[in-house]
């Protein structure tokens, strides 16, 4: 039930060359439809990808997955819902301000034939860049202007807590201030829930905390079935398969964050449930299994 599409999205209507050309991964879940849209990719450092691990068997697990550890290149896939009148998004991208390779999910929408009007809600699931600088257009303006946004109530206070800024490593304090902002101009009109509350009808929140204190994932049903979104709770489609019980240089909280991947890979192999992942390969979408102690990812 799954239609796997290439979407071509110019830098401008008026261009003629230059075209960036993404993949984009579809699935029905009852009536309802999700897509995986791309907001194009990040450009990680090694040192980002591995950090303190053993480098050379970290190394070695990144290219057997058919990756550079060396200027790796995770995509960004936003989760697209689509029920009834509801366009939902997960996530905002990174806008402009973050890296030139992403923060494309206008045109991304624009090629499935959607503009940033037609959302409805905006779900984050935690406050990095790469998921909520795009909450705000070029001039400080929600993109999403006729979508209510939503977010965890603890990611939510941990991102605007003056102390934050003082408790987190000097590389990620831009990343404090810039939540922090888009917080405040989205307000009061942030909608706030918990871990196990129904966000909206089909939409259920499930606590994956570790990569921030306050991350959430979801499960979106329609029916008898369901899709998990992922976020950022397993983070990649190698080390965090292969090796889930080792530290990831991307979590604020390594040891809460091998726990919440562990728990969530044995849960979805042992389900078969389908999952999206953020920063998962070809759109993201697919099903997880056990594997020599590791895990794989399928996509579908």
């Amino acid at each position: 039930m799954l239609r796997r599409t290439v979407l071509l999205s110019g830098l401008s209507l008026a261009a003629t060359s230059a075209f960036a050309f993404r993949s984009v991964a579809q699935t029905s879940v009852g009536q309802a439809r999700l897509t995986s849209v791309s907001d194009g990719h990040l450009v990680l450092p090694e040192s980002f990808v591995i950090g303190d691990l053993p480098a050379d068997e970290a190394r070695a697990i990144v290219e057997a997955a058919g990756f550079s550890a060396d200027g790796y290149e995770p995509p960004c896939n936003l989760t697209l819902w689509e029920s009834g009148d509801a366009k939902v998004l997960f996530d905002a991208g990174s806008g402009s301000g973050f890296m030139p390779t992403a923060g494309q999910i206008v045109d991304s929408l624009a090629a499935i034939e959607l503009t940033p009007d037609d959302i409805t809600h905006v779900i984050f699931t935690h406050g990095h860049p790469d998921h909520l600088w795009g909450a705000l257009d070029d001039f400080d303006e929600p993109l999403f202007a006729n979508a209510s946004h939503h977010m965890g109530a603890e990611e939510q206070a941990y991102w605007t807590d003056p102390a934050t800024l003082d408790s987190i490593e000097p590389e990620r304090q831009s990343f404090v201030a810039g939540a922090a902002r888009r917080l405040e101009v989205l307000g009061s009109g942030l909608v706030l829930f918990g871990d196990g509350d129904e966000v909206m009808p089909g939409i259920k929140a499930v606590a994956t905390p570790g990569h921030t204190p306050g991350h959430m994932s979801f499960r979106l049903s329609d029916g008898s079935e369901t899709v998990f979104v992922i976020g950022d709770a397993i983070g990649n489609g190698h080390l965090a398969l292969a090796r889930p019980d080792w530290a990831s240089p991307a979590d604020q909280i390594p040891d809460q964050g091998i726990e919440t991947r562990m728990a969530l890979l044995q849960e979805l192999a042992a389900s078969g449930e389908r999952a999206v992942g953020f920063h998962l390969p070809g759109g993201g979408i697919g099903t997880f299994g056990a594997d020599d102690g590791g895990f794989t990812f399928t996509q579908s």
